[in-house]
C-alpha cells in the first residue's frame, strides 16, 4: 500500500512540476499574465501545506512508534528556538528603529531567526562530521 501511494504521489508531483515548467515558459514568453502565474503559485503553496500536514499524520497511522521520535525532535527544536530568542536582542537605537520603520520586537525576532539558523547550521555540520567519523570506525 505504501509503495503504491508513494508511486501515485510521485506521479502527481511530476505532473505539478511539468505544469509549472510550462507555465513558467509561457510567462517568460509573455503568453500568460502574471495573475495566472500567481494563482498557480497559490495552488502549489496550498498543495504543499496540505501534503506537509497530511504526510506525518499518515505516517503516524502506519507507524505510531515514530510519533515519539517526532515529538522529541519538536521539543528539541522548541528548546533551541527558546535559546535563540533568549540570546537575541535589539541592537538598534530608537532613531534607527524609527528610520527602518520596525519595532524593537521585530528586531529581536529577526535576531532570533538568524541565531536559530546559526545553531541549526552548527548542528547540521556536527551531524555530518559525526556520521563521517562513525562510518570510518564501522
Amino acid at each position: 500500500m505504501v509503495d503504491k501511494l508513494s508511486k501515485y504521489v510521485g506521479w502527481v508531483l511530476y505532473v505539478l512540476m511539468a505544469v509549472s515548467a510550462v507555465l513558467a515558459v509561457l510567462f517568460y514568453m509573455e503568453s500568460i499574465e502574471s495573475s495566472k502565474f500567481l494563482q498557480w503559485s497559490y495552488i502549489l503553496l496550498i498543495s504543499g501545506v496540505v501534503i506537509a500536514i497530511a504526510s506525518p499524520i499518515y505516517g503516524f497511522i502506519l507507524a505510531p512508534k515514530n510519533a515519539i521520535k517526532l515529538l522529541i525532535i519538536l521539543v528539541v527544536v522548541a528548546i533551541l528556538g527558546f535559546i535563540a530568542y533568549s540570546i537575541a536582542g535589539n541592537t538598534y537605537s530608537d532613531t534607527k528603529l524609527e528610520l527602518l520603520k520596525i519595532t524593537e520586537q521585530t528586531s529581536r525576532n529577526v535576531g532570533m531567526g538568524i541565531i536559530f539558523t546559526y545553531i541549526a547550521f552548527a548542528v547540521a555540520l556536527l551531524a555530518i562530521v559525526f556520521s563521517s567519523v562513525l562510518k570510518i570506525f564501522k
